[in-house]
């Protein structure tokens, strides 16, 4: 896509000269998301560094009918940040101031472009904690995790990003802006806009602040990760881990060939003398010693065959890296596929025993890398030996997991890689209903035009209902 000189100059007028750029040398950055896998061009990088000047660039925008992809910190991985039609990027990251902490409500309002990691460290100074953390901290921002309804390791704790949603500041297409965030916890008079605009991954508005919600911190933590001779005791043991444990922060799942990757490629000593079938991490945090407690639950849990117990920051984060460890780990093997998906909690075992079994049938030299939140069943499905961009692969998991009533996106977002296969887990009937929210938002189409929404929508489609 070209972008007329006489925008160009509008758009400089807007922001400042220097806050447009077109050389593709220093907009590399912008046009490539952190993974490598998408790849796009762009005719310019527009970063304004308020309210108004996002308002402003999109009236333009919009009069010209040009495309605008709205981008925080790019850590995306579904393709959803990236200019892959040649549209403009709107760059928010200039927008990254962060508000006081109200000390009566625990609440905070943060700009698009201040990053999670950031955000967080207001939040520890003024005594309180944001129930949202992702490995990609340092980078990923308040915007895009808002406009993702990113969720992380404490999902099961504290919910996901529209949880923490109190408030909204976004700009429609068109220039004009909404604005709300007095941060009510309660306000019934109409629909909810916060809450529609998460997760719409830039479609619908440009997201320049939230009002968010802060938790009390906890004093005492306590992490083990326990081993199980197969997989079905391993994900029985999270239903009694979270019914026996009232203050879990998360539990994870992973499996004896990851773990044995990240020793190996990461240089750590395993945590067992014995391998096992299945690992389940789990944290637990309170202002009283949890040990005691995590340790009665654990005692409940069947075919438990070594635990290891960590009460010290030092110890607990050791233990954390068996699970952490595992992206860095698999792409050592080489670039995966990466697929993120949800699965209910009685169908996760069924998934779990399939996939390596389907998708071996399809590569036969492929290897498959499964881990993830087992507390609210998202599972990350890795895939080495096999292009990034399988779609025989991708076809295949996404059916198992649509058969299985699960989500073919757990945290990411559809992005440009899955609206494809949006159809597999919305109806048709709400699929017209996301286009006539779209329309009626952006109904000249400039905002993120090429992701979440499929182009088209395949001859045959689901039960008008959801799976």
């Amino acid at each position: 896509m070209s972008v007329s000189s006489g925008l160009l100059a509008a758009l400089r007028d807007a922001v400042g000269a220097s806050h447009v750029r077109t050389d593709p040398d220093v907009i590399e950055a912008n046009v490539v998301d952190w993974t490598g896998r998408f790849r796009g061009v762009s005719p310019a990088v527009v970063r304004p560094g308020t309210v108004d000047e996002v308002a402003a660039v999109l009236r333009l925008c919009n009069a010209e009918r040009t495309a605008v992809v709205p981008q925080g910190g790019n850590t995306g991985l579904v393709g959803g940040s990236v200019p892959l039609h040649g549209e403009l990027v709107l760059d928010v990251r200039r927008l990254d101031a962060i508000g006081p902490v109200d000390p009566r409500t625990g609440q905070i309002t943060a700009q698009a472009g201040a990053t999670l990691a950031e955000l967080q460290r207001r939040a520890r100074d003024a005594g309180w904690q944001y129930g949202i953390d992702l490995g990609a901290r340092d980078v990923a921002t308040v915007g895009g995790t808002v406009a993702t309804n990113a969720g992380g390791v404490h999902v099961l704790r504290y919910g996901s990003t529209r949880r923490q949603l109190v408030g909204i500041e976004a700009v429609l297409a068109d220039g004009r802006v909404i604005r709300r965030l007095d941060g009510l916890e309660k306000d019934n008079s109409g629909f909810d806009l916060p809450g529609l605009l998460c997760g719409s991954e830039g479609t619908l508005a440009v997201i320049t602040a939230a009002r968010l919600r802060l938790h009390a911190p906890t004093r005492c933590k306590v992490v083990a990760l326990c081993a199980f001779g197969s997989v079905d005791a391993a994900l029985d043991a999270v239903g009694t881990l979270r019914r026996e444990v009232d203050c879990v922060n998360a539990i994870e799942l992973f499996f004896d060939k990851g773990l044995e990757l990240v020793c190996r490629r990461l240089g750590l000593a395993r945590p067992f003398a014995s391998s096992h079938a299945a690992y389940v991490l789990v944290e637990a945090a309170a202002n009283t010693d949890p040990t005691e407690a995590l340790g009665r639950a654990v005692e409940q849990c069947a075919d438990v065959a070594d635990v290891a117990v960590a009460t010290d920051d030092v110890a607990a984060r050791a233990l954390w890296r068996y699970r952490e460890g595992h992206p860095e780990a698999i792409n050592s093997e080489g670039a995966p596929l990466k697929l993120d998906v949800s699965l209910p909690a009685d169908r996760l075992g069924e998934f779990v025993h399939a996939v390596p079994v389907l998708v071996v049938a399809l590569a036969p030299d492929a290897s498959v890398w499964m881990f993830g939140h087992a507390g609210d069943g998202n599972v990350h499905v890795n895939v080495t030996g096999v292009p990034v961009d399988d779609e025989r692969v991708t076809g295949a998991v996404f059916e198992l997991v649509a058969a299985l009533h699960g989500s073919i996106s757990a945290e990411h977002g559809i992005g440009s890689v899955k609206r494809r296969y949006l159809h597999l887990v919305r109806s048709a009937v709400e699929i017209a209903t996301y286009r006539a929210i779209k329309h009626a938002l952006d109904p000249v189409g400039i905002l993120n035009p090429h992701v979440l929404l499929p182009d088209v929508l395949p001859d045959v489609l689901p039960d008008e209902s959801s799976p």
